[in-house]
């Protein structure tokens, strides 16, 4: 993340009124208003292949791109492929696979594919641009967590781990089998329940694990988090092969940059404190709700998503301080 900050700090502020939500805060996706009652929402997402099945890579891919629009509240409108691919494999029926599994997805939603953007490329990438639609007054951001407020995660955690162990052969097919159907799993539900339950801040679990994603929600709030690990669900497998050192380049980037602002109690061991950093794909969202409205969205997310646990509070101090307990 701090090399990625590196990078953005030569990009211009914008001064726009209109643009509601941009590069300032970390968020999920960019937020343009065109009314008073309207906005767009904007996102684009692509990656190289986590499991070998390419029509399980599609169906990730797009399932992926489309949680940054349900992370910010937001419906999604259409969207635009994104294909790198190598030519010389084009009459393999490969890429065909891939954009079946993503079409799928978004077919299923009733979400046009109205186009997109394909480049000759040695390693394959896919994913989309997902544009969305949103109320302002209803907006869910990064920056609105308030001391109080509980953590509550819609997706179990590991899938970086699991997607390394499978490029090494070290994954049974159960638990490539537990990862994808998490991975696949849309956050269209989790989200509505969390518009619902009147949620302000929240986002999606990505490429800077669930320590990463929760310490910018903090920066941007300007709040600290307590967070209990043993609270903490994991995919099926995704602990034993972080054991087994089964561990992304990606997720020990993480663990790195998150040193100084983490404080884990000593009962926390080494491998949970990995899998904490896990950079993961299309993981859950992880949302900030008023105690009193818990109920509400936990009835919301009956049946809407794989898992529904409170795993910390948000507490005051240092923005984007965090606690792990054990």
């Amino acid at each position: 993340m701090s090399e990625l900050t590196q990078v953005l700090r030569h990009v211009l502020p914008v001064e726009d009124p209109n643009a509601l939500v941009g590069l300032t805060t970390g968020d999920d996706a960019a937020v343009y208003r065109l009314t008073d009652d309207r906005a767009l929402v904007v996102t684009a997402d692509f990656f190289t292949p986590i499991v070998d099945d390419p029509y399980d890579f599609g169906r990730i891919a797009a399932t992926n791109a489309l949680s940054d629009i349900y992370a910010m509240g937001a419906k999604p409108m259409f969207v635009l492929n994104l294909v790198g691919f190598p030519r010389a494999l084009l009459p393999d029926g490969i890429l065909e696979e891939i954009l079946r599994g993503g079409s799928d997805v978004t077919r299923a939603l009733g979400i046009p594919t109205l186009g997109g953007h394909s480049i000759d490329d040695a390693e394959p990438k896919y994913g989309l641009v997902a544009i969305g639609e949103v109320n302002p007054a209803r907006m869910v951001t990064n920056a609105g967590a308030k001391p109080g407020d509980l953590l509550v995660l819609t997706k179990p955690i590991g899938s970086g781990v699991i997607a390394t162990a499978i490029k090494k052969g070290e994954a049974s097919d159960e638990v490539i089998a537990a990862a994808v159907e998490v991975m696949a799993t849309l956050n269209a539900g989790a989200a509505e329940a969390m518009v619902g339950a009147a949620v302000v801040a929240g986002t999606d679990v990505t490429g800077f694990g669930l320590l990463g994603h929760l310490r910018s929600m903090m920066r941007a709030s300007g709040t600290a988090a307590t967070l209990r690990a043993h609270d903490v669900p994991l995919i099926d497998g995704a602990r034993a092969l972080a054991e087994a050192g089964h561990i992304p380049g990606g997720s020990k980037r993480n663990r790195e940059d998150l040193a100084a602002d983490v404080d884990f109690a000593d009962s926390v061991d080494e491998v949970t404190r990995m899998l904490l950093a896990d950079a993961q794909t299309s993981g859950g969202l992880l949302m900030c709700v008023q105690p009193e409205m818990l109920a509400v969205l936990i009835a919301g997310l009956d049946g809407r998503s794989p898992v529904t646990a409170v795993i910390g509070e948000v507490t005051e101090g240092l923005p984007g301080w965090i606690r792990v307990e054990g």
